[in-house]
């Protein structure tokens, strides 16, 4: 067993490898701590339940992923080059191993969970928000542009967690496109 002392951190980081790696079912404290080479003790000292724990990951991913979102949004750059990126951020939330993406095993887990869909439903209407407040930003109103953008960044997201292709490009040009057809 493990000498060293976890952190809350430590766990979540763990939840969220094997949420990626084997799902939803092994995110019980048995198996995570076993998987972490420690007592289930270590994770009852840092959370009261696994609903709790379940709780914090999920607290985490959805301050992590938007506060990524939120600064491509409103970063220093020219309102276009802003989009070009937002339209890309969550595909290259997780740019140092493709394989382990975090957001399509967020999604995933949404379809048998009802808290999970909430969560993933209040990220997705945040980040909706701001890409309908940048497309206004560049002169276009269409709510069905965002949704088609965002749709279309998922769906870039859940393919490079499968093949690792970086998809900057084809993100980018969607966005061209979408300037050059409506602008």
């Amino acid at each position: 067993m493990s000498s060293t002392r976890l952190s809350p951190d430590s766990w979540i980081q763990a939840g969220f490898d094997a949420l990626i790696a084997q799902g939803p079912a092994a995110l019980k404290a048995e198996a995570l701590a076993r998987d972490l080479k420690t007592t289930k003790g270590s994770f009852y000292w840092h959370f009261k339940d696994v609903p709790a724990f379940h709780n914090a990951m999920l607290e985490r991913w959805e301050t992590t992923s938007l506060a990524r979102f939120e600064d491509a949004a409103n970063s220093d750059d020219p309102p276009v080059q802003r989009l070009r990126h937002l339209a890309q951020v969550v595909e290259k939330e997780d740019v140092a191993d493709t394989r382990r993406a975090v957001e399509p095993a967020i999604r995933a887990w949404a379809h048998g969970n009802d808290k999970v869909a909430q969560s993933v439903a209040r990220v997705d209407a945040r980040r909706m928000e701001e890409l309908d407040r940048l497309l206004a930003e560049v002169g276009l109103s269409n709510p069905e542009l965002s949704r088609i953008i965002y749709a279309a960044n998922l769906g870039m997201a859940e393919l490079s967690g499968r093949d690792g292709q970086a998809n900057d490009d084809a993100l980018g040009t969607l966005v061209d496109l979408v300037l050059a057809l409506y602008g």
